[in-house]
């Protein structure tokens, strides 16, 4: 039977690397905190577009998708869904804003878990949502031959409650006891809840879910401003890497937690540099349009797309997005690169900025 001590764990990864980046990860915290203080109304914008990142990427990621145009709206909630995707991102929205609105009064248990996840589901018709699976399930993988096989083998339905149980305890425990770092023990968390696996459907969402709520909890608010979960989708061959090779002996205790957690670590520090960038160019909105473009044009590594872009500039419209481009594409100071969807702009070095 799995124990879960989520304590135990946390205190045997403290290598150097992860006492690095936890370190890192709380000085950038610290200048988020300092600036969220002084310039709230600044980062409405961000707000804005973190929640529809955050939607789009965490559904995507489970092969979910509808339009730009369609995503924005029922984000916003001018829109009713329409089809079954579009339900599963309604849902989504709205434990999203419920994860935003109420971390400091959620607690972790079963049955908070099993109510976000009813509401993941309320707007579809098909689901079970809001109960713990009903059948075993396995998580598969395909070879390069495209053949199917079994990776890992999650606890049985039967064992699931009780599971779950025992780990919410175990980290609730663990964080009034105060001497495990919290990031440390949402990623131990998480990682035991996706080989648990309780749902028949929404495990991987839900985890992203969960890794929202005890980040903030912890008092880390940056996935408020940078999406973690367009992060993860961004990586997502190596997140699947990391899952892999901590799931090993998992049933047995005999797993090594650390490449799961030291991704996910990544993934919080890369946020957080995303969003000091961001805040730059925040800043910068008293100088023009074709000035702001041109900076981000110049600074990003490789090709940068307008959709890119626009998440970095969230008060200029797309039109004038696209004006500077023309612009600065005229001018011969950037250039275009491909067509399409995979077009992007880089920046012509031989000219001074």
């Amino acid at each position: 039977m799995k124990t879960f001590a989520l304590q135990a764990s946390a205190e045997k990864l403290l290598s150097s690397e992860i006492v690095g980046m936890l370190t890192a990860i709380h000085e950038e915290k610290g200048r988020q905190a300092l600036f969220v203080e002084q310039k709230q109304e600044a980062l409405s914008s961000l707000l804005d577009v973190a929640k529809i990142q955050s939607t789009e990427s965490s559904n995507r990621i489970e092969g979910i998708y509808t339009s730009d145009r369609r995503l924005a709206a029922i984000v916003k909630d001018k829109a009713e869904p329409v089809n079954r995707n579009e339900s599963e991102i309604a849902g989504y929205r709205d434990v999203l804003a419920t994860i935003h609105e109420n971390c400091d009064h959620i607690s972790l248990t079963p049955n908070v878990i099993l109510q976000l996840h009813r509401d993941l589901y309320r707007y579809s018709s098909y689901s079970t949502g809001g109960v713990f699976k009903n059948s075993d399930n396995v998580i598969q993988e395909t070879d390069a031959s495209g053949n199917a096989f079994i990776r890992f083998q999650p606890l049985s339905a039967f064992e699931t409650p009780e599971a779950m149980t025992r780990l919410c305890e175990s980290y609730n425990q663990a964080i009034r006891d105060s001497s495990a770092d919290p990031l440390l023990l949402a990623f131990l968390f998480v990682f035991d809840f996706l080989c648990i696996h309780p749902f028949n459907d929404g495990n991987g969402r839900m985890s992203r879910l969960l890794t929202l709520l005890l980040l903030y909890r912890a008092g880390y608010l940056v996935g408020k401003y940078i999406s973690i979960e367009m992060l993860i989708e961004k990586t997502k061959d190596t997140y699947y890497e990391a899952l892999k090779a901590s799931s090993f002996g998992w049933r047995e205790e005999q797993n090594d937690y650390r490449p799961f957690v030291e991704y996910s670590l990544g993934i919080v520090l890369s946020a957080y540099r995303e969003f000091s960038s961001r805040i730059e160019y925040l800043s910068l909105k008293k100088t023009t349009a074709l000035e702001r473009v041109k900076q981000i044009v110049h600074d990003f590594p490789g090709k940068v797309t307008k959709k890119e872009i626009m998440v970095r500039c969230p008060d200029l419209s797309q039109a004038s997005v696209e004006l500077a481009l023309g612009k600065l594409v005229s001018s011969g100071e950037i250039q275009l690169i491909g067509g399409g969807r995979y077009s992007g702009y880089v920046f012509v070095h031989h000219r001074d900025l």
